[in-house]
């Protein structure tokens, strides 16, 4: 798979899952299950590398990795512990799955394609 291809996979699908989450926890702050300042607090998190994704960052991608992880235990739990929320459940999984694979395979092939990386310890 291309660089540019995963780029506009990632993309997609991180936008996708801002979009979900937004949806899903302003709902549930506006009908007073949480509060705004909860559901706020939910989202906040996904907006820091949003301009790095949005770019194709390779450096933002790499780190993004790990804001991902905290909703992929969100999305696991509440697959664990739901009967109403299944679908929304499957829904934030299916897409975390897609960033979680993405993301670190975007930063590796694009940081080669740039020349980044570690430099080599000379001997």
């Amino acid at each position: 798979m291309s660089s540019t291809s995963l780029f506009k996979l990632c993309r997609a699908t991180y936008v996708a899952l801002l979009f979900l989450m937004i949806a899903w926890f302003g709902n549930q702050g506006l009908t007073g299950e949480y509060s705004m300042v909860f559901s706020l607090l939910w989202i906040l998190p996904l907006l820091a590398p949003l301009k790095g994704i949005l770019t194709g960052n390779p450096y933002t991608y790499a780190w993004a990795s790990f804001i991902v992880c905290l909703y992929m235990l969100h999305g696991l739990t509440l697959l664990y512990v739901t009967d109403t929320a299944l679908i929304f459940a499957i829904v934030e999984v299916a897409l975390l799955s897609v960033l979680l694979i993405g993301l670190p395979f975007y930063a590796r092939i694009r940081g080669r394609e740039l020349g980044l990386g570690l430099k080599k310890r000379k001997k």
